[in-house]
């Protein structure tokens, strides 16, 4: 799992390496540490890679104390990352200094008790299990300040997710606030194999849990701490498609509108944008509403209000069946030529607060238009009846 691991946080740091060209604060450069960090220590966690580190430096184990130290490193970048966020600058570093003056301490302390400590031999599967059994107090510094700062990390995250100004940055530091649950886990886990040890024995039954702890974790936090990047790239690309798909519902009621009043059809500039033609069509269908207006039937719209009630329908989508069922009658009656004797004062039914709010309506409108059976029912029960409309 631990080179899955390094994968991940080394595609999160070319990514948010990049953002450096343009954004140098310290909260960016703290991100950038955010997946540098993790993806040294799972590089070095990696059993071949672990040896080869520990030998090129000449120290017995030296791979242990360079991962759990870049632990603590990236806590404080995360740290960082997070008071940035939330206070202005000389604020955020007042705040951070007790906490970087802390870890820096408990590093210190580790590397002490690391440099007292002897192994008769590498132990890249299984290194943090020997140091339980033989040095419990390297490990137990380390966890506690692991588990300590861990929890300072995800409660800054809950609490700054519910000011955070876009809903990506939320969401992303509702997700990384909630790996706190396996941080405790591998955490749990390490202290009970500091138990065992003292009791003649090993965590060997419970290892299996501490990969599988920190790949949840360090997989949930590079998602979270750069789902406000990609995150609005999503949003822009759902966008798109829904742009898309409402293009594709309001053409044909446009397409049937326009072929009996084309006056509302303006020619747009070539290279005119997805949206701005759709909200221009939004605007020829009430155009082409109005011009039909003396061509509706108010019986009509009464019959398509009371079988839409009947059927259950409410609000906009009651509204929209009955403008459709207009719409369709005033194209029947002009077809025909047959103006009713009193025309409908207004082809609206509904009155939408703002432009998405009139592109929800009309949407619904179309589909009511092509295939809503209230429409059949309205004009069954009202057919022609009125004397041709005569010509000058």
């Amino acid at each position: 799992m631990y080179p899955a691991c390094a994968a991940v946080n080394l595609l999160a740091f070319l990514y948010k390496l990049r953002i450096l060209r343009t954004d140098r604060s310290p909260a960016q450069w703290a991100l950038v540490g955010n997946f540098l960090f993790p993806l040294l220590i799972f590089t070095v966690s990696t059993p071949a890679v672990w040896v080869a580190t520990s030998e090129a430096v000449g120290i017995r184990n030296f791979s242990g104390l360079f991962t759990q130290s870049c632990v603590m490193l990236l806590t404080a970048c995360q740290q960082l990352v997070l008071l940035h966020l939330t206070y202005e600058r000389d604020a955020a570093w007042r705040k951070a200094a007790p906490r970087l003056i802390g870890i820096g301490a408990v590093l210190a302390v580790m590397v002490t008790l690391f440099s007292a400590a002897t192994e008769l031999q590498e132990k890249p599967t299984d290194f943090a299990l020997s140091k339980a059994q033989f040095y419990p107090a390297y490990l137990t510094v380390y966890l506690i300040a692991y588990a300590w700062n861990q929890i300072d990390v995800c409660l800054l995250c809950w609490r700054y997710s519910g000011i955070a100004p876009m809903p990506w940055l939320r969401r992303g530091l509702r997700l990384v606030s909630l790996t706190l649950p396996t941080s405790m886990l591998y955490a749990g886990c390490r202290l009970a194999d500091i138990v065992a040890g003292q009791f003649g024995t090993s965590g060997h039954a419970w290892e299996p849990l501490v990969p599988v702890a920190l790949t949840l974790n360090t997989t949930g936090q590079a998602i979270g701490w750069t789902m406000p990047d990609w995150g609005r790239s999503l949003s822009a690309l759902r966008e798109r498609a829904e742009l898309l798909r409402a293009h594709r519902e309001l053409t044909p009621l446009h397409a049937a509108l326009t072929a009996h009043v084309p006056e509302p059809v303006l020619e747009l500039e070539p290279g005119a944008d997805r949206r701005t033609r759709l909200y221009r069509i939004v605007i020829e269908i009430r155009d082409a509403q109005w011009a039909l207006r003396v061509w509706m039937d108010p019986a009509v719209a009464a019959a398509a209000r009371s079988h839409g009630a009947e059927a259950g329908l409410a609000g906009d989508e009651l509204a929209a069946a009955v403008e459709a069922a207009q719409l369709a009658g005033a194209l029947r009656a002009k077809e025909a030529g047959v103006r009713p004797v009193e025309h409908a004062s207004t082809p609206l039914a509904a009155g939408p607060e703002d432009l998405a709010a009139e592109l929800a309506f009309q949407r619904g409108l179309a589909r009511a238009f092509a295939a809503s059976p209230v429409v059949t029912a309205a004009l069954e029960q009202t057919p022609l009846t009125a004397t041709p409309e005569r010509t000058a």
